[in-house]
């Protein structure tokens, strides 16, 4: 069938449309040779296609999960299970050809009739040229093993032959209603921007590779790449591991499986745990040992976004979150079949909230096999509710955050670094954009005024903090709700609602008008001179940006349902039409947004870890993306106005500490340093 038909089918045609039950990027393995003819012919492609629905996806739609994401999900995982083979991952990539002139768009079809979901699983294709077409169908499938591996057949149809003309223009009309999404019990979506980001890693991937002998059309024997043994991590052969991440993970080692990762945002963190999870499986079972791995992580949409990369190292992960209806049984099921030795490995990946409830520390308590626990943003897990639910029996143990220290509870961050280990690896901003994963950038500090209102209470609730700290009647964990906690909080808000920074904001958005790719932050909450009429910032900076400025934007919040935080993420990095991103606090661990090329942060912080976590997100290396720029409103005391000094000065001092971090390391820390002078040598703070 390569031989015979497609090969020259494809050197003939203008126009290729398929519709079929799977579509793996390995048929083009075999095809790359009509394929380039095509190509380089400007041809035209359509697919419908229609995923592989796993146990796990399958559950999913039966729990109420946007069916959208879960055929998304799949699809793409069926993508980039196909680029395990090299010689698919080549022909996935010429795809990106097509993708960039707007000259390939695929889409996903499945049955949707009485509240089930179904399989389709038709296939009919057609090729066109300018005047005519061959239609086919049959039992093949367009992969690696459909098209040469497998006995298939075929019935071909030409429109020039009397006797096929009927049925051949019958499969194209078919194909057109199923495009046009016309077709009786079937829903066809579009898939193409969804899978563009695996067409573009496997475009880089194949480029890397240089020339690959072609598969003889002919249908020479097939080699199948072996399948790695179910539930073990394996490392994608695609995977380029960075020399750094390669060191931490041989100092995990050396520390006997134990120790915290401290690399900055964006220096693959997550890959870098995987690869170490993937090389204790393989030592383990050496010695005939199964190994269950937990992942624990602050947020639903970290578990999907872990999950997601855990599946690219070959294991579909147990989602545990939400109702234990959704995932306890499966969970169970595995740690049954890890004890009866059924199975070598699996793992789950869980959120810090679930991880702490009973249901699931009963579940870890049955299992006493080899376990490995990896905790991401850890400093979260030496909170009191949690620390004390971190599992005894876990021989390996593995810690990953930009900043692991607790911010005003050193009794938790003792904990962590008694439980986990010490810190292994300390790969700071610095380090990250000498080493070319992160980008570099510009700081900019905008100095912003409380008004008179603002100074009053700032100094009052400072007096307080004071008190308190210094008869030393305070938790050590003051973000939980205690006293000091309170005021910690209530001063943060003064700073970061401080009234001056939307007309500041207003100016800074107005240089950048034409600028795609903007993110901002907002402070939480409300000003805490509100008497509840006044709008939040968060809606007065919507107001700003959409209303008065006409900036196309939209708010990233806790309350933005996960599929449209999806569909928001997909439009900011695409820039199709939204070009500011507005958050508060969602954006601060885990999510990737490297196409943000400018971060406008009106949410101050004195917690390094808040600070930090918000400059890697905009440091994040994307396409054409060199330099980032960071404008931070920084806010100090008004001029002239009664304040206490001692306020005055801790307040610019807190302040100086996020900006002499952000300055240090950017491209324009002199210029920077110059426009706080002044304020230094009033505040007598020249040594920050």
């Amino acid at each position: 069938m390569v031989g015979e038909f497609y090969v020259p089918a494809l050197a003939a045609a203008l126009q290729y449309d398929r519709a079929v039950g799977y579509f793996t990027a390995s048929s083009l393995a075999v095809l790359s040779k009509g394929m380039d003819d095509f190509i380089s012919r400007g041809g035209m492609m359509r697919i419908v296609a229609s995923p592989y629905l796993e146990p796990d996806d399958i559950a999913d739609i039966e729990a109420g999960y946007e069916l959208r994401e879960v055929l998304e999900r799949a699809a793409i995982r069926d993508l980039e299970r196909a680029m395990t083979d090299r010689r698919a991952a080549a022909g996935l990539g010429k795809l990106g050809r097509l993708v960039a002139t707007g000259r390939l768009d695929i889409k996903l079809a499945y049955v949707s009739f009485r509240n089930r979901v179904g399989m389709y699983h038709e296939k009919i294709g057609i090729f066109r040229d300018a005047r005519d077409l061959v239609a086919f169908k049959g039992s093949s499938n367009e992969t690696l093993s459909g098209l040469v591996g497998n006995f298939e057949s075929i019935e071909v149809f030409r429109s020039w032959n009397d006797r096929d003309a009927e049925r051949a223009l019958r499969i194209s009309r078919d194909f057109d209603e199923l495009w046009q999404n016309r077709t009786q019990f079937l829903r066809v979506i579009p898939f193409t921007d969804a899978a563009k980001v695996v067409i573009d890693r496997s475009a880089l991937t194949s480029a890397e590779m240089g020339n690959i002998d072609e598969i003889p059309s002919g249908g020479a024997p097939i080699s199948v790449m072996p399948q790695g043994i179910v539930g073990l991590l394996q490392i994608p052969m695609e995977l380029r591991v960075r020399d750094y991440q390669k060191r931490a993970v041989e100092s995990w080692f050396a520390e006997r499986g134990r120790g915290i990762l401290r690399m900055a945002t964006g220096t693959g963190k997550t890959i870098t745990a995987l690869a170490a999870a993937a090389q204790l499986a393989k030592v383990l079972q050496h010695g005939g040992q199964p190994l269950l791995t937990v992942v624990i992580v602050p947020f639903q949409h970290l578990v999907d976004q872990w999950s997601k990369d855990i599946e690219w190292f070959g294991v579909t992960p147990i989602r545990a979150y939400e109702s234990t209806g959704y995932w306890h049984l499966r969970a169970t099921n595995l740690i049954d079949a890890l004890v009866l030795d059924s199975v070598r490995g699996g793992v789950i990946v869980t959120t810090n909230k679930t991880f702490g409830e009973p249901h699931f520390q009963r579940l870890l308590d049955r299992y006493s096999g080899q376990l490995l626990v990896i905790a991401d943003e850890v400093h979260n897990l030496g909170a009191k509710h949690l620390r004390d639910r971190l599992p005894s029996q876990a021989s390996y143990r593995l810690g990953l955050s930009a900043t692991p220290e607790r911010w005003f509870d050193d009794v938790g961050t003792v904990v962590l670094a008694e439980y986990f280990g010490s810190t292994v690896v300390d790969m700071g901003i610095g380090d990250a954009i000498r080493a070319g994963a992160l980008c570099r950038y510009t700081y900019t500090p905008i100095l912003v005024e409380l008004d008179y209102e603002e100074s009053e209470l700032y100094a009052e609730v400072t007096e307080k903090i004071a008190k308190i700290l210094a008869s030393q009647k305070f938790t050590d964990e003051p973000d939980d709700d205690t006293p000091l906690g309170a005021l910690l909080r209530r001063r943060a808000n003064i700073l970061g609602h401080a009234r001056a920074k939307i007309p500041a904001l207003r100016s800074e958005l107005e240089k950048r008008r034409e600028s795609w790719h903007q993110l901002l932050y907002c402070a939480e909450g409300r000003h805490p001179l509100s008497s509840g009429e006044e709008p939040s910032q968060l809606e007065q900076v919507m107001d700003l940006v959409g209303n008065q400025l006409r900036l196309p934007a939209a708010r990233y919040v806790a309350e933005t349902k996960r599929a449209e935080r999806q569909d928001i993420l997909r439009r900011f990095g695409t820039g199709e039409d939204l070009q500011v991103l507005v958050s508060m606090r969602c954006l601060d661990e885990g999510v990737d947004v490297p196409a943000a090329r400018t971060a406008y942060l009106l949410a101050s912080s004195s917690n390094p870890r808040q600070f930090i976590q918000r400059r890697g997100r905009v440091l994040r290396r994307a396409p054409d993306k060199e330099l980032a720029d960071i404008i931070d409103f920084v806010v100090v005391p008004p001029d002239g106005a009664e304040m206490q000094q001692r306020s005055e000065r801790r307040m610019v001092a807190r302040e100086l500490e996020r900006v002499t971090e952000f300055a240090h390391l950017a491209e324009n820390e002199a210029e920077t340093l110059n426009i706080l002078r002044p304020l230094r040598i009033r505040y007598g703070l020249m040594d920050f």
